[in-house]
């Protein structure tokens, strides 16, 4: 499997466990929706990618990039480095410790998402 591909599927499943987790997070549903909206998008843009590889990345790899940003987010606010009034949000069945897992293995998954999505210099596979 070529890394664009690799990148692509990690997406894929970052949006269904976002998708997951935002069903459970017991916020209000006007968040749920919108949160489902964008890992709509974001999934799309991934089958849209795997289905026609030789098609522009930019855009997988844009939505891969907020993924880590928000998840970045969600990891330093649950840690209590930064104070963004959206403890809720990052929240997981009501739980800290496992909030703070889900938000930094996303936030890993992200990050190497990005990696394998962003292109290669010339002469490199």
């Amino acid at each position: 499997m070529d890394r664009t591909r690799l990148g692509a599927w990690t997406t894929l499943g970052l949006a269904v466990l976002h998708a997951l987790s935002a069903l459970f997070s017991g916020v209000s549903v006007e968040l749920v929706g919108l949160a489902l909206a964008v890992n709509a998008a974001a999934a799309a843009s991934a089958v849209r990618l795997l289905r026609r590889p030789d098609r522009n990345r930019w855009p997988l790899t844009a939505w891969t990039a907020g993924f880590f940003g928000w998840h970045a987010t969600g990891l330093v606010t649950l840690a209590g480095l930064v104070t963004t009034e959206l403890d809720a949000v990052f929240t997981v069945a009501s739980d800290a410790r496992l909030s703070v897992l889900h938000q930094a293995v996303l936030t890993t998954a992200a990050a190497f998402a990005v990696h394998f999505l962003l292109p290669r210099p010339a002469g490199r596979p």
